[in-house]
């Protein structure tokens, strides 16, 4: 009951950065937060309702590869975007244009 309470505390403080945060970076890391205990509750709940645990630790190897590829994706768009223009912040980002 501790780890539910334990990941759904984690899982809220990483949503409260997503929604609150204006730099990329801090947004980043709140998903990452949020994947993070999402993944810490899908193993625990396999493994208490008496799940194989080499099919808890598959789930949560795939959702380590994809949190690896968001973030690896995401700042790699932050570092581009500051280095054409001094951008790091969600406001700085307005619609693309169409040419």
């Amino acid at each position: 009951m501790i780890v539910v309470i334990g990941c759904a505390a984690a899982f809220a403080i990483g949503l409260y950065a997503v929604l609150t945060r204006r730099e990329l970076i801090a947004i980043l890391a709140g998903a990452e937060v949020m994947l993070g205990a999402a993944n810490v509750q899908l193993v625990a709940l396999a493994l208490a309702r008496g799940g194989d645990p080499a099919v808890a630790s598959g789930f949560s190897l795939l959702v380590v590869v994809v949190a690896a590829a968001e973030a690896a994706v995401g700042l790699s768009i932050v570092v581009t975007a500051y280095r054409s223009g001094a951008r790091s912040r969600l406001e700085e980002f307005g619609e693309v244009d169409a040419e």
